[in-house]
């Protein structure tokens, strides 16, 4: 009889903090699975890592991405985000501003490179 209650707190603990198997995320869509999966195998995972671990990267993902949106619509214009507003909230984190720096520049090389080739393409 006691071992049943005990259970059953146990049970009713996890339910309430949220860190049940199933509790509050249902059958939610995974958006980054394929993608988690192949960098953790990237980073010395195996290649077919556990889908816990992946489902528990990809909550840390999305709660990440969900703050850092919220944050950037608090400042600057309201309600929306800008490329700038990302690089005032990372501009203290070096190892992230760098690659935000690295991504914005090339995606400009990008931007000129296509413009010069379809301007080669169909221009005159």
């Amino acid at each position: 009889m006691a071992d049943d209650e005990e259970d059953q707190g146990f049970d009713d603990d996890l339910d309430e903090s949220g860190n049940g198997a199933d509790v509050g995320h249902g059958k939610r869509k995974r958006l980054f699975s394929k993608e988690l999966r192949c960098m953790m195998y990237g980073f010395g995972d195996d290649q077919n890592p556990y889908t816990e671990s992946v489902d528990i990267l990809e909550d840390l993902v999305i709660e990440f991405i969900t703050e850092m949106t919220h944050k950037a619509m608090s400042i600057g214009r309201q309600g929306r985000v800008q490329v700038e507003d990302i690089v005032f909230l990372i501009r203290k984190d070096p190892r992230k501003f760098a690659r935000v720096k690295d991504l914005l520049t090339m995606n400009e090389e990008l931007k000129r490179a296509r413009k010069a080739f379809d301007e080669a393409n169909y221009g005159s």
